[in-house]
């Protein structure tokens, strides 16, 4: 019962944090393209990938499996949004902005993508650095 209050207040955190980036990004996500819906899902998906790997067992950080659970499947699964993704490609192809809508999709697909290698390759080297005495290998 415990991991799913802490999984449930990791969403509600995320959650909230995601309403306040699309606050933040208001004045300058107008338009076509969900730039604050682009933006919390790149950033998402490299705090997950980052996250993951510093706090795994053989991490540099090992988180238990409580916190792990926390911040992977609460925070940053409340902080990203596949569904409203989803729903904004959707409807931009019922908009008849088909070009728009798949280039949406492939964008984000290899951002999010790019996003978590980049945060797993940083803490990679990060676990190593701290194997080695402070020397990266």
């Amino acid at each position: 019962m415990t991991l799913y209050l802490l999984v449930g207040l990791g969403s509600l955190l995320g959650g909230s944090a995601r309403v306040a980036v699309s606050w933040l990004c208001a004045g300058w996500s107008q338009g076509p393209w969900p730039w604050d819906l682009f933006a919390v899902n790149v950033t998402g998906s490299f705090a997950i990938g980052l996250f993951a790997t510093l706090c795994a067992a053989d991490g540099r950080y090992p988180a238990s499996p409580g916190l792990q659970q926390f911040v992977i499947a609460g925070v940053c699964g409340g902080f990203t949004t596949f569904s409203v993704f989803s729903l904004e490609s959707v409807d931009m192809f019922q908009a008849g902005q088909a070009a728009l809508a798949v280039s949406h999709v492939m964008a984000s697909l290899v951002a999010w993508l790019l996003a978590a290698w980049a945060g797993v390759a940083i803490a990679s080297r990060l676990n190593r650095r701290d194997r080695a005495g402070g020397q990266t290998g």
